[in-house]
């Protein structure tokens, strides 16, 4: 459970720190092998217990999760890793529709499949170290053109927000963009969550919420940017 030696970021920013939780040694060295070719990222530790490497890398901003550890489903550790407020990737072979929103409901900030390479793999971790949203194509395959009986009916408004907060870093830059109040931001974020969960599919987290707007057709991936991140280029100022 080594860690990376510190790599150099040209920028000047510290790398982001990463932790891979992986039962497999070979998809630990090939995913170490890939972030550690981005100079804004740094794998502090990595091993196949979620627990002992979160305490050998306790800072780590993004931990790089398989959902199914020693042959179970680990579904109830990444809630838990969720509530404690980390951000969680899951790089996963099981990707039906069904287990991709399962896990961005248990608080999942992206899925990345296993087959998908090293360009979706580091996007997806950079964009989720600054609570960007980053669409993989696995996903939007999963989620796009498939609109559900129980969609609910979003306000242009609503949805005009929606798709800004998804394409922006907070609520602030959307209420600049939409010349209204970031109270009002929240209140169309905050209706929309509402609505989704009157219609039995809630959707707690801003990962979910926009899995279930693009599987609605209410957002395209296109629109977020599904084969690059918008966190590739910059990261939020503190």
């Amino acid at each position: 459970m080594d860690a990376d030696p510190m790599a150099e970021d040209v920028t000047g920013a510290p790398p982001i720190g990463v932790a891979i939780v992986d039962d497999h040694p070979v998809v630990i060295d090939g995913v170490r092998a890939w972030l550690a070719a981005e100079p804004r990222l740094r794998v502090l530790a990595a091993g196949d217990d979620p627990d002992a490497v979160l305490r050998a890398a306790p800072e780590a901003e993004v931990v790089l999760l398989d959902l199914r550890l020693h042959g179970r489903m680990v579904i109830d550790k990444l809630a838990e890793l969720s509530a404690a407020g980390r951000r969680v990737v899951v790089y996963s072979e099981h990707t039906d529709p069904d287990t991709m929103l399962a896990a961005l409901d248990a608080g999942a900030v992206a899925f990345l499949a296993k087959h998908e390479g090293r360009e979706h793999c580091v996007a997806t971790v950079l964009a989720a170290a600054s609570d960007r949203p980053y669409v993989p194509p696995a996903l939007a395959g999963a989620m796009v053109g498939n609109p559900r009986p129980d969609r609910p009916a979003l306000s242009d408004k609503e949805r005009e927000a929606l798709l800004l907060w998804f394409q922006s870093m907070s609520k602030a830059s959307v209420a600049r963009r939409m010349r209204i109040s970031e109270h009002t931001v929240k209140q169309y974020v905050d209706r929309a969550r509402i609505k989704y969960t009157r219609a039995g599919r809630p959707a707690a987290t801003k990962a979910a919420l926009l899995a279930r707007a693009i599987e609605d057709g209410l957002v395209r991936p296109e629109e977020i940017g599904i084969y690059r991140s918008q966190a590739a280029t910059d990261r939020p100022t503190p």
